[in-house]
């Protein structure tokens, strides 16, 4: 019965480590890319305020076509990708 216990202790304390472990690869990666999905985030918010000005027919956007504000984004998600494959 010892024996069973302390295998059952074993599996468990193995099975946290390799827990931890990906949090801590999950943690590594988010702190990475921090200033890329910061970037990335804040584009986003720039273009859904520009989108919502010109949906209220705002002036100041009528020059700027909604499809230069997804370039920004597109950037972001291919330089991303890159750095994904190259890891």
């Amino acid at each position: 019965e010892k024996k069973a216990e302390e295998k059952s202790t074993t599996k468990a304390i193995m099975a946290a480590g390799k827990y931890i472990s990906s949090l801590h690869s999950e943690c590594d990666w988010l702190m990475q890319y921090y200033d890329v999905r910061k970037e990335a985030r804040t584009d986003e918010i720039d273009a859904l305020e520009k989108a919502a000005g010109i949906l209220r027919g705002a002036d100041d956007f009528s020059s700027v076509s909604l499809m230069q504000y997804g370039a920004s984004h597109a950037h972001a998600r291919k330089y991303l990708r890159s750095q994904l494959v190259a890891a």
